[in-house]
């Protein structure tokens, strides 16, 4: 449960690096807008806000990223750290994004992964 527990984990990281990049350099693209179903004169507005936050979201993925290597390094106790920090965070954040009733689909598809790592790394941990 464990190797499970880090491919999930590692599969959010990779999509929170995709999210990254999403917003933080195609958000004003056709394919940006389409995503988050913004308009062009939205995305130009909160072009700025959307750059920070994406990189938010790559440190989430660095953190669980690290943290997936660390544990296949046998730094069990660190790696599993940075992995439940990393992917508790993104989850935590799927939670916030949840609050908000039109993004229910999008906090799904953020929270997923991290949400079904968390789990499986605790159980194989346990």
């Amino acid at each position: 449960m464990l190797i499970v527990g880090l491919v999930l984990v590692g599969l959010a990281a990779l999509l929170h690096v995709y999210i990254f990049w999403l917003e933080s350099f195609a958000w004003t693209s056709a394919r940006g807008r389409a995503t988050f179903g913004t308009t062009v004169e939205e995305a130009q507005a909160t072009r700025e806000l959307a750059y920070n936050q994406g990189f938010y979201n790559l440190f989430l993925a660095l953190v669980a990223g690290a943290g997936v290597i660390l544990v296949a390094v046998d730094e069990t106790v660190v790696g599993a750290t940075m992995a439940f920090v990393g992917a508790g965070s993104m989850l935590a954040a799927a939670a916030v994004l949840l609050s908000s009733p039109d993004k229910a689909r999008a906090a799904v598809t953020q929270g997923a992964l991290p949400l079904l790592g968390v789990v499986a790394l605790a159980v194989g941990l346990a």
